[in-house]
């Protein structure tokens, strides 16, 4: 079933992104609801946007390029991140990333499932989802996990100011 859901929320996102090509302003997404159940919503504009900062960032981690996956985050000492720890600042959670995954083998393969995005007005949105990360024993096994992101509109578009994974 999880491979079904997969299929579902990337047939989603192409149709986004063919929607944003020909200019239809909203889109049908695949959203899990439980163990069994998927869910099919419509999603404004200013959503797909949000899910989209997550599209490029599966893509660039799993291009090792941990440059481009921070360029989704607001580049602020006020960006939050909670893990394992508590940390406050973009430069500081950089440096994280880096220490923790610093071969592209230890960056393993990142998949995001099971995202759903939730507009809190204009200019701010929470995104919640599944990631799964894939790697060898050798590079620290395979993990996976829940998260909770929330997003500020800035001039640059959407960018992460809080993001809580476990």
């Amino acid at each position: 079933m999880q491979n079904y859901r997969t299929y579902l929320v990337r047939f989603a996102l192409v149709v986004m992104l063919l929607s944003m090509i020909t200019g239809v302003t909203g889109c049908v997404c695949a959203q899990g609801l439980g163990h069994n159940e998927t869910k099919l919503d419509t999603l404004p504009q200013q959503a797909l946007e949000v899910v989209k900062v997550l599209l490029a960032q599966e893509r660039a981690w799993n291009d090792g390029d941990l440059n481009a996956f921070a360029s989704g985050y607001k580049r602020s000492p006020d960006t939050i991140f909670i893990g394992h720890e508590f940390s406050r600042g973009w430069d500081g959670m950089v440096a994280s990333y880096r220490k923790t995954y610093p071969t592209r083998a230890s960056m393993g393969t990142l998949t995001f499932s099971n995202l759903e995005p939730k507009l809190l007005g204009s200019d701010h949105a929470l995104l919640v989802g599944r990631f799964r990360l894939e790697r060898s024993k050798k590079e620290g096994g395979n993990t996976e996990g829940i998260f909770s992101l929330v997003f500020e509109k800035t001039p640059d578009g959407w960018k992460i100011i809080l993001d809580h994974t476990t």
